[in-house]
C-alpha cells in the first residue's frame, strides 16, 4: 500500500522556505510556498545579494586604491597621470537590482520546476493544519497541511527618533534607490551590517561616519579581527565615533543631522541605520494557534526547527537563532528531513561559518576566543600574521591573520578565524576540521598550492603540532 502524499505549506519565501519546499519537493511531498515579497526575500531581494553586489564594486575600487604598489599606473587617454577614478552609483545600483531580481526569478523557476506550488499573497495559522492565503487582490484560500513551516524573516529596526524617508534616512534596505554618491555618510551601528556599509563606502570614496555605540567595532566578532578592520577603516579615512549612542536623526533639505545622547551632533548629506532587526511575526496568527513566542517576538524553535505545537515548524530569521541565510536554509532543510522522515542531524551552531564581508573579510567557524578566555573550552591558540605569506606579499596584502584553536590533548581544531580578503572561501578548510573532527596534524597533512594564501592555514596548523 502508497504511503499517503504529505501536503507541506510554507509561509515565506526566502532562504528557510525555497529551500524547505526543494527538499520537501524531492521527497514527494505536496508542497505549496505563500511569499508576499518576491522569492528569496529579503537575503536575495535587499539584503545579502545587494549588499554583496554592493561590496563586489568596492573591492575593485580598493584593489585599485593599492595598485601603484604593485606597478600599475593608471592614466587618461593623453597618457598623463589620472587624477581620480570615480563610481557611477547610478549604474552600480541598477546592476545590483537587476542581479537580484535574476536570482529571485531563477529561484522561483527552479520551485517551479520542481511542482512546487507557489502563491503570492500573505499567509495565516487558522489552526496547526490550515493556512489561510491571501492575495493582494483580497481573494482567500484555505490550504490544508500535514506541517507547516514558517519562515517570514525579518525587518530594519527603526524607532521613532529616528525615522527613514528613503531618500537622506535610510534603512540598508533602501540604500539601492540612490543615484548620486553621498557627500557625506552617517552609518549608525557597528555591528556586521553596519560595518559592512562602512567599509564598501569608503572604499567607493565616500567620506564616512560610523557611529557606534560601543567600544570597537564588530563588538560580536572576534576582538583581534574587529581590531584589524578598524585599524584599516580608519587608515582609509573613516571618521569612528566609539562609545556614542544616537538619539535622534533629523533632516532638513539637503543635510541629515545626527544627534547623540551626550548632546554632540554630526552632519552629514545621508544616514543609514543599522539598528539591528525585528522578527516578521506579527498577525501570522501564531499566539491563536499556541506558537511560543520569545519576549522579542522571535519564534522558539528546538534543533529540528519545531516549534511548541506538533507538525508547526519555523526556520529563519523569525527564530532569532542566528541571523545568516546559510543558517535559515539549513533550518528549513532541517524541518523537512524531520516531518518527511528523512535521516537528518539537529542543527549544530558550531558548524556554521560566517563571514562579515568587509574589506578585509573576517571569517570565523566553532569555539570563540572568547569562550577560551572565559574557560568554557580549554584550547590552544595560534595565530599567524598573513603578511608573512608569500602570497599575500605578492598582492601587496598587509592586513590579517589567521587563527586556530584546537583541543590540548587531542589536537581536534575547534575553531579559527581568517581575516583576509576572500576569507569567505579561506575559512571553508576550517570548517571543514570542526565538522569532521579533524585534528591539527590531519589539516597540515592536507597538500596546499603554493603559493596560496590558504597555504596559512596549513602553516598554522602545522605550528600546533606536537612532538
Amino acid at each position: 500500500m502508497s504511503r499517503p502524499v504529505s501536503r507541506v505549506v510554507i509561509i515565506g519565501g526566502g532562504p528557510g522556505g525555497y529551500e524547505a519546499a526543494l527538499v520537501a519537493a524531492q521527497l514527494h511531498a505536496e508542497v505549496t510556498v505563500i511569499d508576499s515579497d518576491g522569492i528569496g526575500g529579503s537575503a536575495v531581494l535587499t539584503d545579502c545579494v545587494p549588499s554583496k553586489t554592493l561590496i563586489a564594486t568596492a573591492e575593485v575600487m580598493t584593489d585599485l586604491a593599492s595598485s601603484g604598489e604593485l606597478g600599475v599606473n593608471l592614466c587618461d587617454a593623453d597618457g598623463d597621470a589620472a587624477s581620480a577614478v570615480n563610481v557611477d552609483l547610478a549604474r552600480l545600483n541598477a546592476r545590483v537590482k537587476k542581479l537580484a531580481a535574476d536570482q529571485s526569478a531563477d529561484i522561483a523557476d527552479r520551485l517551479r520546476r520542481e511542482g512546487v506550488r507557489v502563491i503570492s499573497g500573505r499567509g495565516r495559522l487558522e489552526s496547526p493544519s490550515v493556512v489561510l492565503a491571501t492575495t493582494p487582490d483580497g481573494t482567500h484560500e484555505r490550504i490544508a497541511a500535514d506541517a507547516v513551516l514558517v519562515a517570514t524573516g525579518a525587518s530594519p529596526r527603526v524607532v521613532d527618533t529616528a525615522v527613514p524617508d528613503g531618500e537622506r534616512i535610510l534603512t540598508w534596505e533602501q540604500v539601492y534607490d540612490l543615484t548620486e554618491l553621498p557627500e557625506h555618510l552617517i552609518v549608525v551601528g557597528s555591528g556586521v551590517t553596519g560595518a559592512e556599509f562602512a567599509s564598501a563606502y569608503v572604499a567607493l570614496g565616500i567620506a564616512v561616519t560610523l557611529v557606534s555605540s560601543r567600544e570597537r567595532v564588530l563588538p560580536g566578532e572576534d576582538a583581534e579581527a574587529a581590531a584589524v578592520l578598524e585599524q584599516v577603516l580608519t587608515r582609509r579615512g573613516m571618521n569612528l565615533l566609539s562609545q556614542s549612542r544616537m538619539e535622534s536623526v533629523t533632516r532638513e533639505g539637503s543635510r541629515v543631522t545626527v544627534t547623540l545622547t551626550d548632546g554632540r551632533t554630526v552632519v552629514g548629506s545621508h544616514c543609514i541605520l543599522a539598528l539591528g532587526s525585528i522578527p516578521n511575526t506579527a498577525e501570522l496568527g501564531l499566539a491563536e494557534v499556541g506558537v511560543d513566542v520569545d519576549d522579542s517576538g522571535n519564534i522558539v524553535v528546538d534543533r529540528v526547527s519545531r516549534t511548541s505545537v506538533g507538525g508547526v515548524y519555523a526556520a529563519g530569521d523569525c527564530t532569532g537563532v542566528l541571523m545568516l541565510a546559510s543558517v535559515a536554509a539549513m533550518q528549513g532543510r532541517i524541518a523537512m528531513w524531520h516531518h518527511l522522515g528523512d535521516a537528518v542531524a539537529p542543527l549544530d551552531l558550531m558548524k556554521v561559518s560566517s563571514n562579515v564581508f568587509t574589506s578585509p573579510e573576517i571569517a570565523t567557524v566553532g569555539w570563540t576566543q572568547r569562550a577560551i578566555d572565559a574557560g568554557e573550552v580549554a584550547a590552544e591558540v595560534l595565530m599567524l600574521p598573513l603578511a608573512t605569506n608569500a602570497r599575500a606579499k605578492m598582492q601587496g596584502i598587509t592586513d590579517g591573520f589567521v587563527k586556530l584553536y584546537c583541543r590540548p590533548g587531542t589536537g581536534s581544531v575547534v575553531g579559527g578565524v581568517v581575516v583576509a580578503p576572500r576569507a569567505s572561501e579561506l575559512i571553508h578548510a576550517v570548517s571543514l576540521a570542526v565538522a569532521e573532527s579533524l585534528t591539527a596534524d590531519q589539516l597540515a597533512h592536507a597538500f596546499t598550492v603554493y603559493p596560496s594564501l590558504s597555504g596559512s592555514i596549513a602553516e598554522a596548523a602545522r605550528r600546533l603540532h606536537h612532538v
